[in-house]
């Protein structure tokens, strides 16, 4: 198992220091998210976990990076500089967890980056169990570190990817990674868009990608020929 060297991230608390920071109601943010306010005031009391679709329409709406909702004492706006670096030791990292993901992002104290590496471990191993597939703006990257996972997107059929496996692809696309097998799988993912944008066309996507319809097999014609019933014979006359 890793060990997360960061503290324990309180979504909520950051939710509303960011909230408050920025003048907002929760009525405005529910404009800018799409998110109900019954959402928004569950999860700022930390009555509701976070899934990277939330995640990601928070981060565009209140126009943050998504490191800055687990850090509730960084609402001010990160400051520009030019020859920046981060360094993320082995074992580190922000720990996010969702339903169908184990999260771990590395870097997290560089702000609003242009590529947002993710370190993911796959919960669901079948695509009924994940639910909705995932789409957000830019491209995508995904390397397996460990097991074996199968890529769900709706233009193509699922693909299958062992260790050692990568795969580039158009994030738009509705996507799920879906763990095989009984043992754990991980994968590197890296997005291209800014972690503020990567959920832009969430809001209008609505779609869902069920398990496959499974038919029944059509039944072979039979080879027998018909039994034609035997005409009547006439009834003998009567002498």
């Amino acid at each position: 198992m890793l060990k997360h060297l960061h503290a324990k991230p309180e979504p909520g608390s950051a939710l509303r220091n960011l909230r408050k920071h920025k003048q907002l109601t929760l009525a405005e943010v529910s404009e800018r998210t799409g998110l109900p306010v019954s959402t928004l005031s569950k999860i700022e009391n930390g009555k509701m976990s976070l899934s990277y679709d939330k995640l990601a329409r928070l981060s565009t709406g209140l126009e943050v990076d998504i490191a800055q909702l687990f850090e509730p004492d960084s609402a001010a706006p990160p400051t520009r500089v030019q020859g920046r670096r981060s360094i993320t030791r082995a074992g580190s990292g922000l720990s996010v967890e969702t339903e169908n993901y184990s999260h771990l992002y590395p870097n997290a104290d560089l702000l609003n980056k242009r590529l947002v590496p993710i370190i993911a471990e796959p919960h669901a191993r079948s695509l009924a169990e994940f639910g909705e597939l995932i789409r957000h703006e830019g491209e995508e990257f995904i390397y397996v570190l460990e097991g074996t996972v199968d890529l769900h997107t709706d233009l193509y059929a699922p693909t299958r990817l062992e260790a050692g496996d990568s795969m580039y692809f158009d994030s738009g696309m509705g996507h799920a990674y879906i763990a095989v097998g009984p043992k754990r799988c991980r994968v590197l993912s890296i997005c291209t868009a800014s972690q503020s944008r990567l959920a832009e066309a969430l809001g209008s996507n609505k779609g869902t990608q069920g398990p496959p319809i499974k038919r029944k097999p059509r039944q072979p014609a039979s080879t027998k020929k018909p039994v034609i019933p035997a005409k009547k014979r006439p009834a003998a006359r009567s002498k």
